[in-house]
């Protein structure tokens, strides 16, 4: 494996942004390793690239080793470019890229909502790992697929075992290539209809409805009030006296009138109001 930029000679003269554009996301550079921190390692290339400041990331070093056993002050590297950022004019680098061929192939070939099958390999309280069907194996996680919490699910749930377990088969859309840990980003809930907004489909400003109070929060409380569609009632908005706290007025499980006050589709935020529902 050759890198592209190996052989390039210096070119007197040329700006940052002139070296920067001659650089693309995929190319293989090569250099020294002149430095190495908690932060990582600092890489001199090859080159008129040598005149560009360039690192790699203390995930980007090895997913395998810790970046002080894999990279030391003088070392000679191959390296794939992940990153050029013009405006501080940085080149951003992997090691681990090289390090694994055949996965990083894999990832960089998928595709925002392509759809994988796998097996749930490892459930943690941060997110769910997947062993896909296709594709090699993650050298250090349980599998390549990784689903945050906040993408197993639209409805609300207190623990994650609650939505998925160990060896459950899975499929899921692909939401993007983390190239810090090596994963594929995973959802679950990106196949399944939002509730959220087919409850918004017929909502409107104004609509009273009746919901059960699911959480106390500092500023005020949530309600249900439609299958996995919460809103929220402002402190304010809870009695027509001010409260300091939403338990003065209200506790969960009471089930309250509410009205329709704010609905944000893009941000799926719905508003409700106590006050309002009670004096129309």
């Amino acid at each position: 494996m050759q890198p592209l930029h190996e052989n390039v000679s210096s070119v007197g003269g040329a700006t940052d942004d002139q070296i920067l554009s001659t650089v693309r996301i995929g190319d293989l550079v090569s250099g020294t390793i002149t430095e190495v921190g908690r932060l990582g390692a600092s890489v001199k290339l090859d080159g008129r690239l040598g005149q560009v400041p360039a690192d790699i990331g203390p995930l980007d070093v090895s997913w395998c080793r810790r970046p002080d056993e894999a990279v030391q002050a003088g070392r000679r590297v191959i390296a794939e470019v992940i990153a050029v950022d013009p405006d501080q004019a940085r080149i951003r680098l992997s090691m681990a890229a090289t390090e694994n061929p055949e996965l990083w192939t894999f990832l960089k070939g998928l595709r925002p909502g392509e759809v994988l099958s796998g097996v749930v390999a490892d459930v943690q309280p941060f997110g769910v790992f997947v062993a896909l069907d296709d594709g090699p194996p993650h050298p250090v996680h349980p599998g390549v697929g990784f689903v945050t919490v906040p993408e197993l699910s639209w409805r609300r749930f207190d623990d994650v075992s609650e939505v998925v377990k160990v060896g459950q088969r899975v499929i899921c859309s692909v939401l993007c290539f983390d190239t810090t840990n090596g994963e594929a980003r995973l959802s679950l809930r990106a196949l399944e209809p939002d509730p959220f907004q087919g409850f918004a489909e017929t909502a409107r400003e104004g609509q009273q409805l009746t919901g059960t109070v699911t959480e106390l929060v500092p500023f005020g409380a949530f309600v249900r009030v439609a299958e996995d569609v919460e809103g929220l009632v402002h402190l304010d908005d809870l009695g027509p006296t001010p409260v300091e706290t939403p338990d003065q007025v209200v506790q969960v499980g009471d089930r309250i009138k509410v009205a329709i006050i704010g609905l944000d589709r893009s941000r799926r935020r719905l508003f409700l109001s106590r006050q309002k529902a009670a004096s129309e």
